[in-house]
């Protein structure tokens, strides 16, 4: 058979649709309705049970609109349940553009020393490749989110507000993408000239003014120090009078942030190790971003128990596959895809890995689990994609989801087995830049 495609070959495939009536019926449908509904299996989607045995949330969910900070307003929503208890609120919100503020500056710092560190290589190098196409990116990952929290602080949503830019980010990163490629540029050539590090950290400073005038002016201006008083859900008046955002966080983040690591679940490599993404981060002087792999019904396990203890958990997965906003549901069962086409989709999660047809897309909290006979068959999550969909914005997943599409949750190091604990010992191994595991939550 010839590499190229023939006239009889292609013939032939359109005979041989053209006389399966079942297939002239799917063309018909899928012509006029969306394939979201073609597929969905109804009759599951209205079964679906959305209560729990255990249930944390009280409180309504959050909105990052049309940008890609799922990762921070999943670990924001973690620390305010401690927030509101202290300072006996129903309703609180960290700001979310103060820290995205930060995380700007700093990931463009990051990109920046990247660059000077390897300003030797072509520009055709595989690493460096990656390391330009993801400038001014929104996503991440927990142990970005935990590096902002603990150099930065944080404030309340009321003093450092959202603006058109923090809530719709392209036209902002589109400039900023344009400033750091072009001082990648600059650093380049001047390395090229012999340049001391000395003299391209001096560039990068002057790259660094533009970015931070950009952010400025899109984001606001984040403040040194704040005012802070409130009244309570008791009509009480409190003061705390002037504090820092770093002041500010330690008195009202609640949970031991320093105590928290990763657990991921990639099949392709092997459990109780722990691993690393080459050039992955934000902040320069922080922890690298460190995973310990572990088996999905681990990561289950330590997320149940989480939860059934009164701790919501941030967590991670891809978002996309088998999810039903509408309903509100994630559901391996959902959809019938290979009814419509005639075919099988049989690929395991780690062949999907490995065949670029999953990776971690975004980030989210759970917030309730229902357990039966010891085992969690579903899962409340809170999402941050407003209240107009799901159960308020509260989503349903059930347990075989969670085994196919969840990656990574933060706990606790004290909630691990023993032996798993001993494995955050281990020199991670470092996975190359353009592995899937470094793919960012948006």
């Amino acid at each position: 058979m010839d590499a190229a495609l023939t006239q009889s070959q292609l013939d032939a495939l359109h005979k041989e649709f053209t006389a399966n009536r079942a297939y002239k019926v799917a063309q018909n449908a899928v012509a006029k309705t969306s394939l979201h509904n073609v597929v969905l299996d109804n009759v599951k989607a209205k079964g679906v049970d959305h209560t729990m045995s255990h249930h944390l949330d009280d409180w309504k969910v959050t909105n990052q609109k049309q940008s890609g900070r799922c990762w921070l307003f999943a670990g924001l929503n973690l620390l305010r349940p401690g927030a509101m208890a202290a300072m006996k609120l129903k309703d609180f919100e960290f700001s979310q553009n103060h820290i995205m503020f930060w995380d700007k500056i700093e990931r463009a710092n990051y990109l920046l020393e990247q660059v000077i560190d390897m300003a030797d290589r072509d520009l055709e190098d595989r690493t460096l490749h990656k390391v330009l196409a993801t400038a001014a990116e929104d996503g991440g990952q927990w142990n970005m989110f935990v590096a902002l929290v603990q150099k930065h602080g944080l404030v309340p949503k009321s003093v450092m507000p959202e603006t058109h830019a923090s809530s719709a980010t392209r036209e902002m990163n589109n400039v900023l993408r344009k400033v750091l490629r072009e001082g990648a540029l600059r650093l380049r050539e001047q390395s090229a000239t012999g340049a001391a590090i000395e003299a391209l950290r001096e560039t990068k400073e002057e790259i660094l003014q533009v970015v931070h005038r950009v952010l400025c002016i899109h984001l606001g201006t984040p403040p040194a120090s704040f005012n802070w008083q409130w009244i309570d859900s008791d009509k009480e008046f409190h003061r705390d009078g002037e504090l820092t955002p770093q002041e500010f966080a330690a008195k009202y983040v609640t949970l031991p942030l320093e105590e928290y690591v990763c657990l991921v679940h990639d099949p392709r490599h092997e459990y109780g190790r722990t691993y690393t993404v080459d050039r992955l981060g934000n902040v320069v002087d922080a922890p690298g971003v460190v995973y310990l792999n572990v088996d999905i019904d681990v990561i289950a396990d330590i997320a149940a128990k989480a939860i059934v203890d009164g701790e919501p958990v941030w967590f991670g997965c891809d978002v996309g596959p088998h999810m039903s906003g509408d309903e509100g549901i994630w559901d391996t069962k959902l959809f019938d895809y290979e009814s419509l086409y005639d075919t099988d989709f049989d690929l395991d999660k780690a062949q999907r890995l490995h065949y670029q047809e999953t990776a971690m897309t975004h980030a989210m909290l759970f917030t309730g689990v229902d357990v039966r006979d010891n085992e969690p068959v579903r899962w409340r999550v809170e999402n941050s994609w407003g209240d107009e969909k799901a159960q308020s914005g509260y989503w349903t997943m059930t347990s075989d989801w969670f085994r196919e599409y969840v990656f990574e949750i933060s706990a606790r190091r004290s909630a691990l087995p023993a032996e798993l604990a001993a494995g955050l010992d281990t020199e991670p191994i470092v996975l190359p830049a353009w592995d899937p595991m470094g793919s960012l939550a948006r």
